[in-house]
Order: C-alpha cells, then structure tokens, then sequence
C-alpha cells in the first residue's frame, strides 16, 4: 500500500487546516510545510512539521509526491505550474485562479505533464448543502421552482489578503466561489440568464458582497447571496417546490421542511392584513401543511484526501471535475460583467 508524500505550500489558515486534517489520512504523510512568513515557519515546527527554507526546496525534494497549495489566490498559477513541471501532483486551494485564462494555462500544463490537478472544494461536504440537495434531488417538496443561497455576517472582510484586489480579494472569490460551485453541483441545468450587483460597503477596491440572480434553462431561479455588513443574518438556504418548501436558517442547521400533504383544493378564508383583507397572502392553518426536521446528510471532508488517492491509483475520478470548475470560474466572470455594465448577461 502506497503513502503519499505531501507538501503544503502557504500555512496559513487553510494551509494549518488541512494540516490538522491530513494528520487523520493513513496514506498521506505531511513531507513538510513552505511559507514566506516566520511566524508560520515556527508554528510550523512548534506543530513538528518540517519548514523548507525555499519554494525549490520542496520542487527538488524526490520524497514529495503532491504539493498542496494554500497561498493567496493571485501566485496558484504560478506555484501550480512549476510544481507540476517538477513532477507533482497538484491539490489547490480555490478559488483555483483570478480568471478562467490563468486556470486554462494550468490545464495545459497538467495535460501536458500527466500530473493530477484538483481543486479543494471543500464546501461540497458542508451538511447544509448535503442536506438540501437531497432534498431536491429526491423531490421532497414537488418540483423545485426557486433556491436561496447564502452567507451573511457583519464583520466585514478579514483584514489581510482578502480584502486587496491585485491578491484575489472579495467575497465573489472568497465565499461567491463556493456557493456558487454547490449550487451548479446541484442544479443539472444549463444558465441562461446571469445578473450580479456587488457592494463596496467598506471602501475596499473589491467585492464587499454581492446579490447574484440566476436563470435556468427550465425557468427555475436561484439567487446566490453574500454580505459582510449583515448584523441580521437571512437564511443560509431557503427552497420553494410546488408542494412545499424548506428552510436552513444559520450554521447550527436550524430548520424545516414544510410540505403540502394532499391537493389543496379549499379555498382560503380571507383574513385582516394590515389596513385590509387578504386571502392569497393567508397564512396556512393547522392541518394543512406537514411541518418535517431535515433529513440531514452526514459526511466527512477526509473523503476529498482519500478520493485524491483512488484517483492517483486510477480506482475513482476526481471528486471536483476541472470542467466543473472551469465552468464556476466563467460564471464568476459573467457576474462581474454584469455588475459593471449593469446588464443581463446571457450566459450559456
């Protein structure tokens, strides 16, 4: 049984992270860490992981078999590019790129060298997302007619990286790229209609949030949200069906499903709404809707390592798809066009 030797470039957040994780994968061993910053080489070594002194230090070492990137976004291409010409394989950090030309010339390179590239979303384990994707695949409420997806917070955008553009910052490639690469996960469908506003809230020179809308070849929308400026968050999911809808409200998976248990027929009883009378808007009585828990999905991101392994040994395709990323990338480009040029973006 083969073990893996793998190099995390970048240990920061996501780079100590997945140390920690790695720590639980039997075939993987952690060769060592790089990262430019001495506070993160001590830790490093504090934590007995070995520090290289140079980022040649780790293409040269024979003993690694994956490099696995956790940088800022704006040097994946480049650390990418050499690692694979220097004979590893290659585990990255999204969002993948800047833009779907830098992810391009890292396809080629991978084509060109036969070594495995794989981006880490790591967000496709999430147990919120699980969990309504089997709600709509297994068609709990009717056919699915709208979806909501978001993330909302109120202290603004962390304050390194993440929050200059010329280093990949912004909530469209911090956060936008997760969601948004979940919700073309669970959504089988071509995008036909595309239309993005963003906010610049904080004075940042990016992305401080964004509202995203999206139209789907068979009529359904979606709406992908995200803020940084929320001190009373929506729903983190929110699904409407033709029989009923579902609800996740926050992290701790808070929420429902409410579904219609036989055809409605009886017509509503109007009721006092305000300063007049409504019967659309009267709200269901009891009886008439089945109030369900989720049915939550459990899982475990060690899945991604260990898929990373039956790829490598040709037993299983990559559980992220470069084409599914690819197409992540490009919608992520036509929302940014949108927002500039205000227009509705046709997309695919």
């Amino acid at each position: 049984m083969s073990i893996y030797s793998l190099a995390i470039v970048g240990f920061g957040g996501m780079g100590s992270q997945h140390g920690d994780l790695l720590k639980k994968v039997d075939r993987i061993k952690i060769e060592g860490i790089y990262d430019i910053d001495n506070n993160r080489k001590n830790y490093a070594v504090e934590n007995n992981f070995k520090s290289y002194d140079a980022f040649e230090d780790v293409l040269n070492d024979d003993n690694v078999n994956i490099v696995l990137i956790a940088t800022p976004n704006h040097v994946h291409k480049e650390i990418a590019i050499r690692a694979m010409e220097a004979g590893k394989n290659v585990i990255c950090e999204k969002p993948v790129t800047l833009n779907s030309k830098e992810l391009e010339e890292i396809l080629e390179v991978s084509k060109k060298t036969g070594k495995l590239f794989i981006v880490h979303q790591n967000r496709r384990w999430d147990e919120d997302f699980l969990t309504m994707k089997n709600i709509y695949d297994e068609k709990l409420l009717g056919e699915t007619f709208r979806i909501e997806t978001r993330v909302q917070g109120s202290r603004g955008i962390p304050g390194d990286w993440r929050k200059e553009k010329q280093f990949g910052g912004g909530m469209m490639l911090d956060w936008g790229v997760h969601l948004i690469d979940r919700l073309l996960v669970m959504v089988d469908e071509k995008i036909k209609k595309v239309y993005c506003s963003m906010s610049y809230i904080l004075g940042a020179d990016c992305d401080d949030g964004f509202t995203l809308n999206l139209t789907f070849e068979s009529g359904k929308t979606a709406v992908v949200e995200v803020g940084t400026s929320n001190f009373i968050a929506l729903p983190k999911w929110y699904m409407a069906g033709t029989e009923g809808a579902a609800i996740i409200e926050d992290w701790e998976m808070n929420g429902r499903l409410e579904i219609m248990p036989k055809k409605d027929e009886a017509d509503a009883k109007p009721i006092v709404a305000g300063a007049g009378l409504t019967k659309t808007m009267a709200p269901r009585l009891e009886g008439e809707v089945l109030i369900k828990e989720l049915p939550i999905v459990k899982s475990t991101i060690l899945d991604f390592y260990n898929n990373v392994i039956d790829v490598l040994e040709d037993k299983a395709t990559p559980a992220i798809k470069n084409s599914e990323v690819m197409r992540v990338m490009k919608l992520i480009e036509a929302a940014f066009e949108s927002h500039e040029t205000g227009k509705v973006i046709y997309f695919e």
